[in-house]
Parts: C-alpha cells; sequence; structure tokens
C-alpha cells in the first residue's frame, strides 16, 4: 500500500507541477547524486589575477543634501543600526540584533549542505546573514557620514567572509540564489565606497576575484532555478547580470550578461500572472520581485541598455496588485503566503514590515510615476538614483479589496486561481484591517526546518481566516512545501458602491467538492462594520459534517459574552458576533500561544500564534467556532467597529 500510495503521489505530482519542470528536477538531483556537479564548481577555484579587469561601480551615489532633509533624525537611527553592525550586531530578517558569526574553517563542498546544515538545524538564518543585505547599512552610513570606520568594517567583514568561505565550500555556495544576492549587495556597497580610503587596490582586487567565482558558481544549476520556477531564477539571472557590469572586460562577462537577461525576462514573463499576482502567491515575495526589478532597471541604465517593454509591463502590473494591498496608515499588508523573511537591498530606515519604499521604487522604475506622496519612503529610490518627480499619485486599482464607508476600514478576501503549486491552503481567507490594525490576520510562516509540529506548519488551512470541514485542509498535503489537488476559487458576485467601491463579494472554492461539499463565502461592508456569511453546501444530497471557523486576532485583552468575542484595541472595543443556522452544537475555544486558554478543545500548539517575518512568532488570538450537522447550512460573523 505505500508503495502504491508514493506511485499515486507521484502522478498527481507530475500532473499539477508539469512533466519539464520535475524532469529538471530530478536531472538536477541525479547530478547532485553523481558527483557532476562537484565536478564543474571546483572548490579550488579558476580564476586567476590576470583575468580580473578593474571593478565599475554600478550606482551613482545619491546626493547628500537632499537624503539628509529626506531622513531628517531618521538619520540618526541609521547611524545607530551602523554602530550595531560595528559590534558585530545585525538585524536578520527585519528582527531583533543578532551575533554576526564567521563560518567554521572545516568545511566540505556546498553539494553536501541541501536546504539545512550537516547537524540538522535551519540553514535560513547562515544564509541570510551571508546574503550582506545588512552591509548596505554601513555603505550609505559611510556615504552619509564620510566615517572611515564604516567603510573599514565592510571590508573587514568582506575578507573575513571570503577567507572562511572559499569557493564552492559551506553553505554559503550551496544555494545560487544566496550568491547572487551576496554578489548584489556587494555591488550596491562597493559603488558608494570608491572612494573611501579604506578600498584599497588590493581590497578591490580581492572583492573582483570573489565577484568572478560568484558568477561561475550560477551557470551549472540555472536549470534548476528554471525548474523552481520562482524568485531563484530571478535573483540568479540578475546575479549573473551585476558580475558583467562590475567586471565589463572580464572574459566570462558577455556570456554571464547573455544568460542573466535571458533568465530575468523569462522568469517575469512566465511568474507574472497579467493581473500582476506573482507566481509564488505572496505578499512578501511579491515585494521581492519588485525590489529585483528596480535594481534590473538600474542595472540596465548602467549598462547603457533599457528592459524590453513588455517586461516592465508585467512588472507594473505587480506593482499595481501589490499596491492595492497597503494599508497607507500603517505601511504594511496582507501577511499573506509564505514569508520567510525576504527583503533584497534593505535601502531603507522603515521597518521590515512597511511596504511603502519597495512600492514607491517600483512606481517611478516600472511606470515612470510616484505610487505615494513624500515621505521617508522616498529613500530607497534615491538610492537606486530613481529620480522622485511631482506627480501626484496614481490612480489605484483596488479590485482586490473591499471598503467601509466613512470608517476607514478595508479587507481582502483570498480568491486564488494557482497556475503553479500554492503556497498555502488560504482559499477564502478574510483579512481584515481597520485604521492602521490588523485585526483579522494572516499567521505567516515562522520556519520551514524544524522538527514537528514547527515544520512549515502555519502552511494550512486551519491556521487561516477560513472555514475548515472535517478537520482536512483545502488541499492534499505532500510535503513541506508540496500541495497537491489545487483549490481553485472563483468570485460568484460583486458589488460596488456609487463612488465604484468594492463593498460586497461572493467567492467559492472546490477544495472540499472531494469531501462532497461547497464552500462560499460572502463579504459585506455593511453599517460600522463587517458581515462574513459562510455557506456549507452539498453536492448531492444531505450529508452530515463537522465544521470549524478559524478568525486570528491580535493578542489584545479579551471578553467572551455568550456568542460574541469582544476585544480591547488601542482604539476601543471591537466586537465579533458568531451566528449559526445550527442552532445547537456551536462550541467556542480560544487559544494563544499554543495553549487552551477558553474551551474544551484538544490541545494545539501551532495555534496563536502570528509570524510577522522569518524565525519569530509572537502570541495572538486563536478562535475557533465548530459545529456540526447536516448541510446546507451558514455560519454567519458580524465585525462592529467603535465609532
Amino acid at each position: 500500500m505505500p508503495v502504491l500510495k508514493n506511485l499515486v503521489t507521484t502522478i498527481r505530482a507530475l500532473r499539477q507541477l508539469g512533466l519539464s519542470r520535475l524532469l529538471q528536477y530530478a536531472g538536477y538531483q541525479a547530478r547532485l547524486r553523481s558527483g557532476w556537479l562537484r565536478w564543474v564548481t571546483p572548490s579550488s577555484g579558476r580564476n586567476k589575477a590576470e583575468n580580473i579587469a578593474q571593478l565599475q561601480p554600478i550606482v551613482k551615489p545619491a546626493n547628500k543634501k537632499v537624503l539628509n532633509k529626506l531622513l531628517g533624525r531618521r538619520t540618526k537611527q541609521l547611524y545607530a543600526e551602523a554602530e550595531e553592525i560595528l559590534r558585530g550586531q545585525v538585524r536578520l530578517f527585519g528582527a531583533t540584533p543578532r551575533q554576526l558569526n564567521p563560518s567554521p574553517l572545516r568545511l566540505k563542498h556546498w553539494t553536501r549542505y541541501h536546504n539545512r546544515m550537516p547537524d540538522g538545524a535551519d540553514i535560513k538564518p547562515v544564509w541570510e546573514a551571508g546574503r550582506f543585505g545588512w552591509a548596505t547599512l554601513l555603505a550609505r552610513a559611510y556615504w552619509l557620514s564620510g566615517k572611515e570606520r564604516y567603510a573599514e568594517c565592510f571590508w573587514t567583514r568582506v575578507e573575513e567572509f571570503i577567507r572562511t568561505n572559499p569557493p564552492n565550500l559551506g553553505p554559503q555556495w550551496s544555494s545560487a540564489q544566496e550568491v547572487a544576492l551576496r554578489l548584489i549587495a556587494w555591488a550596491f556597497c562597493y559603488s558608494l565606497l570608491t572612494t573611501a580610503p579604506s578600498s584599497t587596490p588590493a581590497r578591490t582586487t580581492l572583492l573582483a576575484r570573489s565577484i568572478a567565482q560568484h558568477a561561475e558558481r550560477i551557470p551549472p544549476t540555472l536549470g534548476y532555478a528554471r525548474a523552481q520556477s520562482n524568485n531563484h531564477l530571478l535573483s540568479e539571472g540578475l546575479g549573473l547580470c551585476t558580475a558583467a557590469a562590475l567586471l565589463p572586460q572580464h572574459a566570462q562577462a558577455q556570456k554571464w550578461k547573455r544568460l542573466g537577461w535571458a533568465a530575468f525576462i523569462d522568469g517575469v514573463e512566465h511568474q507574472v500572472h497579467e493581473d500582476g499576482v506573482f507566481a509564488q502567491h505572496s505578499s512578501n515575495y511579491q515585494r521581492l520581485l519588485l525590489q529585483l526589478g528596480a535594481w534590473a532597471v538600474v542595472l540596465a541604465q548602467a549598462s547603457g541598455e533599457s528592459l524590453p517593454c513588455k517586461t516592465l509591463t508585467k512588472l507594473g502590473k505587480a506593482a499595481n496588485w501589490l499596491l492595492s494591498l497597503l494599508d497607507e496608515a500603517s505601511g504594511a499588508v496582507p501577511n499573506l503566503g509564505p514569508n520567510d523573511g525576504a527583503y533584497a537591498l534593505p535601502l531603507s530606515v522603515l521597518s521590515f514590515s512597511d511596504y511603502r519604499p519597495a512600492l514607491q521604487a517600483a512606481g517611478l522604475a516600472f511606470l515612470s510615476v510616484s505610487f505615494l506622496p513624500r515621505g521617508a519612503w522616498d529613500e530607497f529610490p534615491h538610492w537606486l538614483g530613481l529620480s522622485i518627480n511631482k506627480e501626484r499619485p496614481q490612480a489605484r486599482r483596488r479590485a482586490a479589496r473591499l471598503r467601509l464607508d466613512g470608517m476607514d476600514s478595508w479587507a481582502y478576501l483570498r480568491a486564488a486561481r494557482f497556475q503553479e503549486r500554492p503556497g498555502h491552503a488560504d482559499q477564502l481567507h478574510l483579512d481584515l484591517w481597520w485604521r492602521g490594525l490588523n485585526l483579522a490576520q494572516d499567521a505567516g510562516s515562522f520556519v520551514y526546518t524544524a522538527t514537528a509540529p514547527w515544520d512549515n506548519a502555519l502552511a494550512g488551512t486551519k491556521v487561516h481566516n477560513t472555514l475548515i470541514l472535517n478537520e482536512r485542509d483545502q488541499m492534499t498535503r505532500a510535503g513541506r512545501f508540496l500541495w497537491l489537488d489545487f483549490a481553485q476559487a472563483k468570485v460568484t458576485a460583486t458589488r460596488a458602491d456609487k463612488s465604484g467601491r468594492l463593498i460586497f463579494a461572493a467567492v467559492q472554492h472546490n477544495g472540499y467538492e472531494k469531501l462532497g461539499f461547497i464552500h462560499q463565502r460572502e463579504v459585506q461592508a455593511e453599517g460600522r462594520g463587517w458581515v462574513v456569511v459562510d455557506h456549507v453546501q452539498p453536492k448531492a444530497d444531505q450529508q452530515q459534517v463537522q465544521a470549524r471557523l478559524h478568525w486570528l486576532l491580535p493578542d489584545w485583552e479579551w471578553r467572551l459574552e455568550g456568542q460574541v468575542l469582544r476585544v480591547r484595541s488601542p482604539r476601543g472595543w471591537v466586537k465579533l458576533g458568531i451566528a449559526s443556522s445550527l442552532t445547537e452544537g456551536m462550541r467556542f475555544s480560544i487559544f494563544r500561544a499554543g495553549k487552551l486558554i477558553h474551551g474544551r478543545a484538544g490541545a494545539d500548539p501551532v495555534l496563536g500564534w502570528v509570524s510577522a517575518t522569518y524565525g519569530v512568532k509572537t502570541p495572538a488570538l486563536s478562535l475557533n467556532v465548530d459545529v456540526s450537522g447536516f448541510a446546507p447550512f451558514t455560519i454567519t460573523s458580524t465585525w462592529t467597529l467603535p465609532k
């Protein structure tokens, strides 16, 4: 039976993920096992000093007076975070500072490291430190202050990295994407540090040689990146283009340039859908796409080229889609899909959760307009040399969200049509916002590689703001990152008010057809709040079913009064009332930080958490409402906001 089950799973994966991509992946695995990749990526490094030409800066440094005026008092924050790095502390994934430790000297070939460290530990913190995104703080602090200690720290850390991570040895070389992102960060930093006294010819030559070695690491696994069909292909392509722009006289520069642009342009074409949604169905990865796209525009300009109009159009659509989910009061967006803390070129003093810097840069780079009025978020485009015009913000497409007139509240109802593998089983999830507060929120990801239950545990249906039937996910889980039987959603009805704002939407998905049911959700902006009605319809005759409604709320003071949950927000009490057409047997339970704090439900350590970035989880309130009976039936959630 296990053999038959594995065969069925393999056939379904072939059907849903595509034969060509799986064959590419299988080929990569075969080359990994055969040792071919160890042969084509020798640990000795093949670049000789005579092959390395002078490094060419890519970014023209920004105007100091403009930046100092723009940042104002936030300049102190930039210097404070740069001083943390001088003390050996870095903020990985936009979280709290942690010690930056060099790699051990006894390393194996990179093929021995795949998704985790030899001792089973999570490899992502190691990779994140090696991306050198934190080093952009040193370069920016040097350029604005002229203080040599920031430049010296950058070079000391680069020398240390090169010494402790020889070519193709250790985890820092195991992913070509990590290699590419490090290369891009070095390119930006070098552009600001070329005139620093610490940027000696010997150090520049050392960096140039390492950049060439980085570029040589990428092509052998570019086929694997194509099979992934995600951000790997985009970042690896730009890594090659960046190396070619830094070393235009290198013997391999034209090859890197040709391969790199082909990979990036092809990736944008196939991974950005016509509505602007990125293939990874993740708000954080959508931002990463925009950051990489902005770098691509700058890179093309530095090389005397331009991106194809078709590519810019696709990137513009991607920017507009993410803009439609921006909460103007906080700068945040719904925490949709996988969130592994990716943040290429973090060129802003604003927090990791603030999406305005990337969106402002994207509007300027792809559409030549400002999405937002002037503000601290303009720092990112200024560092890249993207001009800030005085045009009014462009009219925004709000197709992705509903609005509550007069209450400064909006909602996003998840209704995806998956063409690629989903990251989360989150159809009909509802994100609810009010005055900058995320009332009904997405839990995020936390970690990918850990012992049970934390092996990508927040990807399932039960932690999202939707219904789960018979304790079954909407899709079949076949691994940490693999879902089969994609649940597909469709919008069945919408209604707008006189001003064109969307105030009603009805959506259904087919993920529970295998159980004999259809789940439809209606969301209505009404009065001082929202009415959410979940319909469970049988496909044929009446059937008995167990349903659980889940809402994830902030960790606020709470009171449960009958069938009404009240939570005390910083702006007053918010009420959430629950009713069902099944008048008997409705059971309420509340979890916080994995512990049951109300009700009689069984233990569940993954409920009652929210993860704003990778590796960080904080307590939240997880409300579960269980009902059971014969379908059809409804469950109604009524949100009432304070005046």
